[in-house]
């Protein structure tokens, strides 16, 4: 799986890159065809203590999964947003086998 990441006006350190490769790599064992993977790290500029925003684009034959989410680190972010990919790639699975 080819993997990009970008972080949006900030410099990620290796520690928190090495985390996202880590964690969204772990989809490749829900789903063995991913092709491409995304991830999106942005700070906003917000009062509010979830102001780390986390977003994955996952491309597969047939389907693209994408997830965002806000939290007070980009670690929390992260296992929410690959969570939420997990439950997408679980629901078209079911879907496609209940149709087959």
């Amino acid at each position: 799986m080819q993997m990009q990441i970008h972080s949006i006006h900030f410099d990620a350190d290796a520690r928190l890159l090495e985390f996202v490769e880590h964690k969204v790599g772990k989809l490749n064992t829900f789903h063995d065809q991913i092709i491409s993977c995304e991830v999106f790290l942005r700070v906003e500029k917000s009062d509010d203590r979830d102001n780390k925003v986390s977003e994955v684009k996952i491309h597969v034959p047939g389907a693209d999964f994408f997830a965002k989410r806000k939290a007070p680190s980009f670690e929390a972010g992260i296992d929410e947003v690959v969570e939420a990919i997990r439950r997408q790639i679980r629901k078209q699975k079911t879907a496609r086998l209940a149709t087959a």
